[in-house]
């Protein structure tokens, strides 16, 4: 599985990914609004490259591309697509390189996928959740198209705190519609 843009490429994980997913995903601003807790360990980045170069993004389940620079060919985040069991519904979620935000590499990883997602798979729907206080993501999902459908008041512990949730949907009409698609 191979997606491109004009500067990235969305790929399969491999070995060699493991160090640099290693330190973009010890950076604790990188972390903070994440399910990990940095630093991850060279041992655990190596577990997590390996897992997810096994997963499939043609069937059920989660499946995590890595973001390529292709100006220097180096991994500078990644977007992941839990695909439901009727094939018809993703959840997608991401994570960029803290040098590498701002540059608008997120919007265009997270667009490619959402492309392929409506368009070659039939998608009918894409969600996308977010902790309430990482507004950049939030903003990045509204540019994107999706419509915030919810928040969900401290219902999730993570790090030691209770955090509220964003929810956010994307239909395949919304992004034939929008002007992102």
């Amino acid at each position: 599985m191979l997606l491109e843009t004009p500067r990235l490429v969305l790929r399969r994980f491999r070995t060699e990914d493991a160090a640099p997913l290693a330190s973009y995903r010890s950076d604790p601003s990188v972390a903070r609004y994440q399910s990990w807790t940095a630093p991850v360990s060279a041992d655990t980045a190596a577990r997590t490259v390996r897992a997810f170069a096994e997963g499939s993004a043609e069937d059920p389940g989660w499946f995590q591309y890595a973001i390529e620079l292709k100006a220097g060919r180096c991994l500078v985040g990644d977007v992941g697509v839990c695909l439901h069991e009727n094939l018809t519904q993703a959840e997608i979620g991401f994570t960029l390189a803290c040098d590498r935000q701002g540059h608008g590499y997120a919007a265009e990883a997270v667009g490619v996928v959402l492309d392929d997602l409506f368009g070659r798979r039939g998608v009918h729907r894409v969600s996308a959740e977010c902790d309430a206080r990482n507004t950049r993501s939030a903003r990045l999902l509204l540019r994107l198209g999706f419509v915030r459908e919810g928040l969900l008041r401290q219902a999730t512990w993570i790090k030691g705190e209770w955090t509220d949730d964003l929810l956010f949907g994307l239909l395949s009409s919304d992004r034939q519609s929008s002007p992102a698609g």
